[in-house]
């Protein structure tokens, strides 16, 4: 699935960025004056070295940041030079730069040559707020440019759609959506097409040793291999499921206690899974199934209570989407000595059509044609924004809204469009990010999206539950990921883990379902953040609760105190001293034994001998007298 951010400066009037450069070059002087630099319209951060306020070799700038993200750090020198200065370090408020950064375009022509030089590393900035920064090098720069990562896009627009798109957002239908969504809370995420055949190898090499940069998750297959695309395609013709696959997986989702189920309806390889009426490249017409697994599956899911939302990569589609734009982009960025980054564009084998083609006569008309197929679809996730513009990500938000408005829209879509947030693939943010809409983590059940003959690095319930719990006392949802093999069955241990979580579920889902985050989100441990799916790979899971380790969730006068382990003798809950409100009435779900409890302004304690909660834990509900 991996995710691309990339939001390209192709659609940046390309000659005010350049005078708003030129502006801000001032004439050559020294100066102890430390201004106050504030972010242009696009984001860019660029502090001067006549701005600077210089103390002992070191020069120091104060900036506004007005809008979070990754960003990459970039020096300026005058002239055509080979290489940075030796001695050059970089200090942020976030990270300091010690290495020497790479040279990566010679701007200018003649007298007016410059060097850009930027570092490998990117700076992370989680809120807006005055910022600093500190270069110490014996040689002169000219400038300091933080520009967005484009490789990550920050979903900067001009605003142009600020004000239509808003109107839709906050329509009623829209926020009912997200309302329900805020409830639904866990839900599963499903990777299937014609990779699942290969299970993560081509031609007997696994992904991994194919000897190619990119994701080692299996549904980049085509892009991993470069295999053109009449080759791939060639996999259509041997793809023939189960026929009781939507049944098998509606109902696992169901005993595993989740509220709703998304699908790849068409992944970055460009093949659907629905009967298309806009390309052959389908279920139907290339493969013997001869049927529409999408529709399928819908009506499977419906029938056991669940809702239904699709998974679509818009800007991606190495089939039919040529090279993804790229080409163009990287012109524009070249003259900026901005990097391209062609992460998940198919520059070995693109159709011969232009991405914007691709767009208008594949790309939204199948989205239109899966609204009107499904009129009781509830979400779309959009992935692979990539190399879109800003008029085109708009487009996909207001055809969702127009056909259906009570489909909510992921943040993929483009440019700050959606409905909601997604932390990342396999991403918990902190307790302590502040976040602008409602959020989502995306997760695996093991380390791929898409099912891997070789990958049995199964996560456990425990870990799962954790996942689960730390996200929904946080307010987010968790969308947990299965990888169906080519017949459609989901590997043994990733269903029994699920279907267990689904048990801890039935005595404890009203801590999880319809919740909202509570003023403290948890107590005791520091909490153990995921931050990737390469990242949990390599780390695994090595973390071990104890009874005093608690996540909290609330419900109108409700607190829902959440332990991993079973219950101990006395526990004693330091958030729930009397200063956070004072305490009517303690019941452990899934039970009708009295618990003796005492509150105090130190702490509540609660005696739980002789009470086995078994050892994936349990929760208390918490009433409070307001």
């Amino acid at each position: 699935m991996k995710q691309t951010f990339t939001n390209p400066m192709a659609y940046i009037n390309i000659h005010a960025t350049l005078l708003l450069i030129i502006f801000m070059l001032f004439s050559a002087c020294t100066t102890t004056t430390n201004k106050t630099i504030a972010q242009d319209e696009n984001f860019w951060v660029v502090l001067n070295y006549d701005d600077a306020k210089i103390d002992g070799g070191i020069c120091s700038w104060e900036f506004m940041l007005n809008r979070p993200g990754k960003y990459d750090l970039q020096i300026i020198y005058d002239g055509d030079l080979a290489s940075t200065p030796s001695d050059l370090s970089v200090e942020t408020d976030v990270i300091t730069f010690n290495e020497s950064p790479k040279k990566i375009f010679l701007l200018g022509k003649g007298d007016a040559k410059r060097t850009v030089f930027q570092f490998s590393k990117n700076i992370v900035y989680k809120e807006s707020s005055l910022q600093t920064l500190k270069v110490e090098t014996a040689s002169r720069i000219s400038q300091v440019r933080i520009t967005p990562t484009y490789s990550k896009t920050l979903g900067f627009g001009s605003g142009k759609y600020e004000a239509p798109w808003q109107e839709m957002h906050n329509s009623p239908e829209k926020q009912a959506a997200l309302t329900w969504f805020k409830d639904a809370k866990y839900g599963m995420f499903i990777h299937w097409g014609l990779y699942a055949q290969a299970g993560g190898m081509w031609k007997g090499v696994r992904m991994e040793d194919s000897g190619i940069p990119g994701p080692g998750v299996s549904e980049w297959l085509m892009f991993k291999f470069q295999i053109p695309r009449n080759e791939y395609a060639e996999l259509a013709k041997t793809f023939n499921p189960d026929k009781s696959f939507a049944q098998n997986i509606a109902m696992l989702a169901k005993d595993a206690g989740m509220k709703y189920v998304v699908i790849t309806s068409k992944h970055h390889d460009g093949f659907a899974l629905f009967d298309s009426k806009f390309s052959d490249y389908d279920m139907v017409d290339a493969t013997p199934y001869k049927a529409d697994a999408i529709k399928e599956l819908y009506d499977a899911c419906l029938e056991e209570g669940l809702n239904f939302g699709v998974y679509y990569s818009h800007g991606n589609d190495w089939y039919d989407g040529a090279d993804g734009n790229f080409t163009h982009v990287k012109k524009v960025n070249d003259s900026l000595g901005i990097l391209s980054h062609p992460f998940g564009k198919n520059l070995w084998d693109p159709s011969p059509n232009t991405h914007a083609e691709y767009i208008e006569n594949k790309a939204l008309p199948q989205i239109r044609q899966l609204l009107e197929a499904m009129p009781e679809l509830r979400l779309i996730w959009f992935d692979g924004d990539g190399y879109i513009t800003e008029e085109q990500a708009f487009q996909f938000y207001k055809t969702v809204y127009e056909i259906n408005p009570n489909v909510i829209v992921n943040r993929r879509v483009g440019y700050d469009f959606g409905d909601y947030l997604d932390a990342g693939d396999n991403v918990i943010p902190s307790a302590d990010d502040k976040l602008s809409k409602h959020w989502e983590t995306c997760g695996t059940t093991n380390n791929s999206w898409a099912y891997k003959s070789y990958d049995d690095d199964w996560k456990s319930t425990q870990e799962l539950l954790y996942y689960l719990v730390d996200i929904v006392s946080k307010g987010g949802n968790y969308l947990l990921n299965i990888g169906p093999d080519e017949k459609g069955h989901v590997p043994d241990k990733s269903a029994a883990g699920l279907r267990e979580v689904g048990e801890w579920l039935k005595v404890n889902g009203d801590a999880i379902y319809g919740t909202t985050r509570w003023k403290i989100p948890n107590e005791g441990e520091e909490e153990t953040l995921l931050d990737g799916t390469g990242s949990r790979e390599k780390k695994g899971f090595s973390r071990t609760f104890t009874k005093n380790d608690f996540w909290f969730t609330s419900k109108g006068n409700k607190v829902y105190t959440i332990s991993l382990v079973n219950a101990d003798g006395q526990i004693e809950i330091k958030s729930l001293k009397l200063a956070n409100g004072k305490i009517t009435k303690v019941n452990l779900l899934g039970s009708s034994a009295e618990l003796r409890w005492e509150q105090n302004e130190d702490a509540m304690k609660v005696d739980m001998a002789g009470i086995n909660t078994g050892i994936t834990g349990y929760a208390l509900e918490v009433d409070l007298e307001n």
